[in-house]
Order: C-alpha cells, then sequence, then structure tokens
C-alpha cells in the first residue's frame, strides 16, 4: 500500500486588461495508482505593484514553475506594465 500525494498546475488562465494570472494547483492523493482524492488551490499573479513612494514594482516570480514564468514573460510586456502603473496611481485610495 503506497499513498503518493502530488501537485500539478492544471490551469493557468490570463484575465482582463491587465493580463493577471489566475493559476488553479491540484492536489492528488493516490493509493496505489488509484486516485483517492483531488482538491483544488487557486492563486493570482498580477505583474506588478505600486511601493510606499509610488515606484511600480515588478512580481517576483522567482519560485514560480517554469511554464508560468514563460507565460509572464510572454504576456507582461511593457505596455502592460505601464498601463496597470497608470491605473494603480489614478484609482490610488
Amino acid at each position: 500500500m503506497a499513498l503518493t500525494k502530488t501537485i500539478e498546475e492544471d490551469k493557468i488562465e490570463i484575465v482582463g486588461v491587465y493580463k493577471v494570472l489566475q493559476i488553479r494547483a491540484a492536489t492528488v492523493i493516490k493509493e496505489d495508482g488509484v486516485e483517492l482524492s483531488r482538491s483544488f488551490h487557486r492563486k493570482t499573479l498580477e505583474c506588478g505593484a505600486l511601493d510606499s513612494s509610488d515606484n511600480f514594482v515588478d512580481t517576483d516570480i522567482s519560485a514560480e514553475s517554469t511554464e508560468v514564468k514563460a507565460i509572464a514573460a510572454a504576456i507582461w510586456t511593457q505596455s502592460v506594465k505601464d498601463a496597470l502603473e497608470a491605473y494603480l496611481i489614478a484609482n490610488k485610495p
């Protein structure tokens, strides 16, 4: 009887004007190769945020999977970052 637990990114979506990444990870528990349970966790990543001085800081994606890094590099262009920065400054509380 061998139990295994794996975590797989099974869905990556690009949402909205500012190209937010929504990442769903599935945690799969198997016994002798037969799936016993599957649960999901989601997270979102934006290309950046403002610091306390209103400087735009890129999101650190160094801990993300190679696939997420590649997608982020392709979609988070400078024009997307500039548009998000302008939006964040204009709508600052």
